[in-house]
């Protein structure tokens, strides 16, 4: 068994607030110390906003849960100062591989084009994400920043008002009260604080159920996803087999809906079940195993008040896909930079209902993407399983029908069409670089482009004039003027310039674009920046 199962990352100290005479009021308090919670808490402490993070435990998550983690999150993670330790330790893959019955039908490539500073997706378990970020965390602590993580902290009771939230926290040391300016809930799927406030999820259960198990072994298997559609060791069922660090491969097994589940789980059923898959002669040793079941659901608004939701405790989708955990971090990604403004007084109060629509359609989006997923690997009728058999069998031999496979559309960022905070797009340029679009990464001379869009409004100049720095109502933006001649490789045109000779963005703080236009009009920028920050 891994050792970091059992050691304390945040374990319980009294804090000052016990001994208060009357309730500590904290900027923002956080529900949950797994991946989301941690990433909020550490993205607003880099923005200088106290911040408490709450856990009723005081260690990292048992079991690999949540491994695959995508390109864009791992950007996230180097803006929070944690993306390094995860692909240093993380297997890198971009290929997967679909299988029909004991043939290989085809396979993919996430990432065929080169020019991005992480890689297209990375295995790794959970519980050393949850590690890395801790130790972010604590080194944030070190330097003066103002976070703190409370272990063994339970929120038993929340009482919400008008300009606060109010906390009953149980400790070994018995309750105490606390209060928030506004609060995080980041406390996954069976989230208490949506319980606690009389909140639900709206969306689908669907009937099926699927065996987890991290399995220790020296295998020859290649770093790639290997899925497959009614396998011999599986029949009827599908089967999804992942690399991990330290030698433990992620094995997913389809069981069906009418099971006993804690029979299910016992060794001596697990291991017939992995030998027919591996073969006899493969020894390895079970470190966990578990059962989940398809879920497609969401709350109806992730935010109410000055309680925000986030992550499983906002939103759930089934795991083929990759898109629980990489979401999540796409919802702080989203808040935390619209939060510090409203704090700060730079923006309304009503710039965080955009957290609540921007991430609720890429909420939708999953879902949808998830439920179509679900709906091929476990077709629900006779000639639903003809039709998924026939377009398996075709993509064997015809590239028409690989696109109509569907063993977990894998996770992409979100583009907020639509968004209140977009303006109207002036160029005539690439699609994924569209207002809402995440920035693509791009080869700089010795680096990379999204280090320079982190954490700040950015005019982004390609090849066209434009002011140094702009202050508009007080949004302070700067400029970054790049030319194509700085990329011998040409994708920073390729990604940002299309056809066009020149092009402005207006950049938003999590990367994502605001505006965009061939050159820069003063008027019109400067009614981007206020309709970017709600104020238009």
């Amino acid at each position: 068994m891994n050792k970091i199962f059992e050691t304390p990352l945040y374990g319980y100290d009294r804090s000052p607030d016990q001994d208060a005479p009357s309730p500590v009021r904290h900027k923002v308090i956080v529900i949950g110390a797994g991946p989301i919670g941690l990433a909020a808490a550490i993205d607003l402490a880099q923005k200088g906003v106290d911040v408490v993070v709450l856990d009723d435990n005081d260690k990292v998550s048992f079991g690999s849960r949540a491994i695959c983690f995508a390109q864009r999150t791992l950007d996230i993670a180097d803006r929070l100062g944690g993306g390094r330790p995860m692909v240093d330790k993380g297997v890198q893959w971009n290929v997967g591989k679909v299988f029909f019955d004991n043939r290989e039908v085809y396979s993919f490539d996430l990432q065929p084009d080169a020019g991005y500073a992480n890689p297209a997706f990375i295995n790794l378990q959970q519980y050393y994400l949850e590690q890395f970020l801790v130790d972010r965390a604590r080194a944030l602590q070190a330097q003066g920043a103002p976070l703190e993580i409370r272990g063994r902290n339970k929120v038993e009771a929340i009482g919400t008002h008008d300009d606060h939230v109010k906390l009953e926290v149980e400790t070994p040391e018995g309750s105490y009260t606390v209060e928030a300016d506004w609060l995080i809930a980041c406390d996954g799927a069976n989230s208490p604080t949506r319980r606690m406030l009389g909140l639900d999820f709206v969306g689908r259960v669907f009937e099926d159920n699927f065996l987890i198990a991290d399995v220790i072994m020296d295998a020859d298997f290649p770093s790639e996803r290997w899925f497959w559609f009614d396998p011999p060791f599986n029949r009827g069922q599908s089967a999804l087999l992942h690399k991990q660090p330290d030698n433990v491969w992620r094995i997913d097994l389809q069981l069906g809906w009418d099971i006993d589940k804690e029979r299910e789980q016992r060794p001596e059923n697990v291991i017939p079940r992995l030998k027919a898959m591996l073969g006899e002669d493969i020894q390895f040793d079970l470190e966990w195993v578990s059962i989940y079941t398809f879920q497609c659901r969401r709350m109806e608004n992730f935010r109410h008040g000055r309680v925000l939701f986030a992550g499983d405790s906002a939103h759930q989708v089934s795991p083929f896909g990759a898109r629980g955990a990489n979401s999540g971090i796409q919802d702080t990604d989203n808040l935390c930079w619209k939060l510090k403004l409203v704090i700060d007084g730079q923006a309304p109060d009503s710039l965080l209902d955009s957290y609540n629509s921007e991430r609720i359609q890429g909420a939708d989006e999953n879902i949808l993407n998830s439920t179509r997923s679900t709906e091929f690997i476990t077709p629900k009728s006779p000639m639903s399983r003809i039709l998924r058999d026939a377009v398996l069998d075709l993509s064997e031999h015809y590239d028409f029908a690989r696109p109509l496979v569907n063993s977990g559309r894998l996770s992409v960022p979100c583009t907020y069409d639509g968004s209140p905070l977009n303006s109207a797009d002036a160029l005539n340029g690439p699609a994924g670089t569209r207002p809402g679009s995440a920035c693509p990464d791009a080869p700089l001379g010795d680096g990379f482009l999204l280090p320079g869009l982190a954490d700040k409004f950015t005019l982004l100049t390609i090849d066209a004039d434009g002011p140094d720095r702009i202050e508009e109502d007080g949004i302070e933006v700067t400029r970054l003027a790049l030319s194509v001649k700085d990329d011998p490789t040409q994708e920073l045109k390729r990604r940002y310039l299309g056809d066009a000779t020149s092009a402005v963005y207006l950049i938003r703080p999590d990367q994502h674009v605001a505006a965009r236009r061939d050159s820069y009009e003063d008027n019109a920028f400067r009614q981007a920046i206020r309709r970017a920050t709600g104020k238009e």
